[in-house]
């Protein structure tokens, strides 16, 4: 009869051990990527800080957690897509915190339109070298993994690119946090930080130029949405804030303040912002206050004052363009979604390269949970904002 009962307390135990986590937490999103797709996981801070990032997704960073397996997830994941095991003809919204895109989206160099095109969504379509095909795996660590991967690109001009990509994805410890961000917190802080350093280098017969058409690194965050998120930009100067992506944004949705732009990141409506680089700060970030997390975006900055523009139409100022954006997604005219979810993004300066030269952006992440006095103190020094002052 004992052991009888030991036995099924074993297989009690066993099955505990199994059981998945709960929808939401890392460890659910880590076995379902890992039941998936090939998965390089970093760790550090006692196994508490975690990314998971997957090298067929061109060294993305899928998402990452401040507790460990049973910690929040932070990242969006498109389940469905993913478990699909299928590609969609214009782009893959796998998720994602940290991806690497190239732009300029529209425009007379878009790289996303054919030539002769109009600027439509029925001839948008993202290039596979950023959107299906998988980045090599050079080097890996505990807290690293270095991708490389070489492409060809033709623009809207039918300028052909030749490019070669170095990515390293770099797992924060919490002196490296607090230094950067120039801030401390106490002990009760749950966070988490990790970066992604990126290098294009023209490797093609002749030197990138203005009148041929250049190129900016992309790194968009893609994070799950609620009905209390909100993007908070700090600005400089005399505010120049693009809006005309998608179409006019009710006021209900986007305030822009004497020192920060207010935008709502609920996944219910289709609509873009952009700074351009003389309003820009190198961080900007989110407040989810139903969930209680601060996340923090940084990313390096250069004295080249070059932009590409991304809007869907010919331009007069190409070169123009934003430093920063932020989309929140919504429902398009057919009815159809792609999310829901927010994006915090970041972009390079566009530089004319020589052949054999290069250019370098790093987008930072950060996330914090905790009281919401010691969060509130984060979001005063970082984003120059009282939390108080959010109000939709």
């Amino acid at each position: 009869m004992k052991k009888t009962f030991y036995l099924l307390m074993i297989l009690f135990l066993a099955n505990a051990c199994m059981k998945p986590n709960e929808k939401g937490t890392f460890g659910h999103d880590l076995h379902f990527l890992n039941t998936n797709k090939k998965t390089i996981v970093l760790k550090n801070n006692n196994d508490k800080c975690q990314l998971v990032v997957i090298p067929d997704y061109q060294g993305r960073v899928m998402t990452s957690t401040s507790n460990g397996l049973n910690g929040k997830s932070y990242g969006w994941i498109n389940y469905d897509l993913i478990a699909s095991q299928k590609f969609e003809e214009q782009i893959n919204v796998f998720g994602g915190e940290d991806r690497f895109w190239l732009g300029p989206e529209g425009g007379q160099y878009s790289i996303f339109f054919e030539k002769g095109d109009e600027f439509t969504m029925e001839n948008w379509s993202t290039p596979k070298s950023i959107d299906t095909e998988p980045f090599s795996l050079v080097e890996n660590t505990e807290t690293s993994a270095v991708f490389n991967k070489d492409i060809q690109l033709t623009n809207y001009q039918e300028y052909e690119f030749s490019i070669n990509i170095r990515r390293e994805v770099s797992l924060l410890d919490e002196a490296q946090i607090k230094k950067n961000l120039k801030l401390d917190f106490d002990d009760e802080m749950l966070f988490v930080g990790f970066q992604s350093e990126n290098t294009m280098t023209n490797t093609g017969p002749s030197a990138w130029t203005k009148a041929n058409g250049l190129l900016s690194i992309w790194i968009l965050g893609m994070f799950t949405p609620s009905e209390n998120t909100t993007v908070i930009i700090p600005y400089k100067d005399s505010l120049k804030l693009n809006t005309d992506y998608f179409g006019e944004i009710d006021p209900d949705r986007l305030k822009i303040n004497e020192k920060t732009i207010l935008f709502k990141g609920d996944g219910k409506y289709r609509c873009k912002i952009g700074v351009p680089f003389q309003n820009a700060l190198p961080i900007f970030g989110s407040y989810d206050s139903e969930n209680n997390v601060l996340t923090l975006v940084e990313y390096s900055t250069t004295e080249v004052t070059s932009y590409v523009n991304s809007l869907w139409k010919h331009q007069d100022d190409p070169y123009e363009g934003d430093v920063i954006n932020s989309y929140n997604d919504g429902p398009l005219e057919t009815g159809k979604q792609m999310g829901p979810f927010y994006e915090l993004e970041s972009s390079s300066a566009a530089k004319e390269l020589e052949q054999g030269d290069s250019i370098q952006h790093v987008h930072k992440t950060y996330h914090f949970e905790g009281a919401y006095e010691s969060l509130n103190s984060i979001a005063k020094q970082t984003l120059n904002i009282d939390l108080d002052e959010i109000k939709f």
